[in-house]
């Protein structure tokens, strides 16, 4: 087989490669001796078929089939003869495929690129600090109380929490519209669940009262005919409930697997539970500027292939969320093509660091991931054999600890800031703290 290589661009590579005719001739005769001790003709007895018929009628077709093979098979062993490695199928261009002629063809594809690891010395990394105090387990407990709340009955007007059963007709321009009508609908007011200016115009509203308001939707509200509109809703309210939260006594604690209904045994395990999560939010926070200094430290070229492969993945994990493609208009490749481009870069980059790095999985870091991954389950035994048992979950895990390896080594590298904050800020990054 000869073989010859061309750089045709950054990744861009051509392989030109020509075959000797036996490879292929000599494939068709076995497979057709094969076939004629199996094949059936009229006017022949069952494995007498001449050989010379066999070819007639089967030559072709065999030929065919053993030349798609051998194309197949001789690229991958150009490739790793020249020691390439392709980022994505070759596009394959038949030169000479003319049975008792040398095959030639060429096969043009992109390599993966040569990453040169970049120095991350004075990377500037922010890292948070920052600790748990009892108000921060009083308001975890709240919002346990919250989760546990029950509903009574009230003879009073409608407040800010409380819970509204009523009925409402919903027009517009006179006309009921789809959606807009409901009985005995249930109602959080403050939770969300309608348009604000629906569930705060129930505030004030007694039991029995029938009231007409006006709601305006956005105008990025899905349905296009109510788009901006003002609609009417007439209302009719038949119950109001307020909510009452358990006191956090020995039948709460229960509630949460406390079996003496320990208080404070409530509360440790609340607070275990909020420093395990701190620690993983702490660690996402380094992590997180971290890949992205990965990112822009490494500017090389990317192949195409690969970024299309990361576009189809993030096109289905989109059309999953929406319902599934068939419910969908196809969503363009630019939605996503930024987003492809820059995991495909970190992934690469990664990859590079691991290599050039030699860095291996630490073995006891994996355990001690695992161990803390496992708490946050019923059965944490259960879990933990699961990932010991089944490779491919082994595997994605050992991969994790991997790559906070690489992050650990480039913090290493970093200029890194401490920078003390709160609990409450750190869960919630997006809300103003309560502090």
């Amino acid at each position: 087989m000869q073989v010859s290589v061309e750089a045709t661009g950054n990744l861009e590579r051509k392989l030109t490669i020509q075959v000797p005719p036996e490879r292929v001739n000599d494939e068709v005769d076995n497979r057709l001796k094969s076939l004629a001790k199996r094949v059936r003709l009229d006017g022949f007895r069952p494995g007498k078929v001449p050989l010379k018929v066999v070819r007639q009628r089967y030559g072709s077709g065999v030929y065919q089939e053993v030349l798609g093979e051998v194309l197949q098979q001789s690229y991958r062993e150009a490739v790793q003869q020249e020691g390439l490695e392709p980022a994505g199928n070759p596009s394959i261009e038949p030169k000479n495929v003319e049975e008792g002629q040398p095959i030639e063809f060429v096969a043009s594809f992109q390599v993966f690129p040569e990453v040169e690891v970049a120095d991350f010395t004075g990377v500037e990394i922010e890292r948070p600090i920052a600790e748990i105090d009892d108000a921060d387990i009083d308001r975890v407990i709240e919002s346990l109380r919250a989760q546990h709340k029950t509903w009574e009955v009230v003879e009073r007007a409608a407040a800010e929490g409380d819970r509204v059963t009523l009925d409402f007709v919903g027009t517009l321009n006179g006309e009921e519209f789809e959606g807009g009508k409901a009985e005995g609908f249930m109602v959080e007011i403050g939770a969300g669940r309608l348009l604000p200016e629906f569930e705060h115009q129930l505030v004030g509203l007694k039991p029995g009262e029938e009231k007409t308001i006006d709601v305006t939707f956005p105008e990025d509200y899905p349905a296009e005919n109510l788009k901006g509109q003002t609609v009417q809703f007439a209302l009719t309210i038949s119950k109001v409930e307020a909510s009452v939260l358990p006191e956090v006594d020995e039948e709460f604690a229960k509630k949460f697997g406390i079996e003496d209904g320990s208080v404070e045994k409530l509360r440790d395990d609340v607070r275990s539970n909020m420093e395990r999560e701190l620690r993983q939010a702490l660690k996402s926070r380094v992590k997180q500027q971290v890949l992205e200094a990965v990112i822009e430290k490494h500017g090389f070229d990317l192949p195409d292939a690969l970024v299309r492969a990361e576009i189809n993945r993030l096109r289905e994990e989109a059309e999953q969320r929406f319902g599934g493609a068939e419910k969908t208009q196809p969503l363009p490749d630019s939605l996503f093509e930024d987003e492809a481009k820059r995991r495909v870069r970190l992934g690469l980059a990664l990859r590079a660091i691991v290599e050039q790095k030699e860095f291996k999985v630490d073995a006891e870091r994996v355990e001690r991931e695992l161990e803390d991954m496992a708490q946050t389950y019923e059965d944490p035994e259960e879990v933990k054999q699961f990932y010991r048992s089944n490779p491919e979950a082994k595997g994605n895990l050992e991969s994790v600890v991997l790559e906070d390896q690489v992050v650990d080594w480039v913090v290493d590298q970093a200029s890194v800031t401490d920078k003390k904050t709160t609990f409450q800020d750190v869960m919630n990054p997006n809300k103003e703290s309560t502090e």
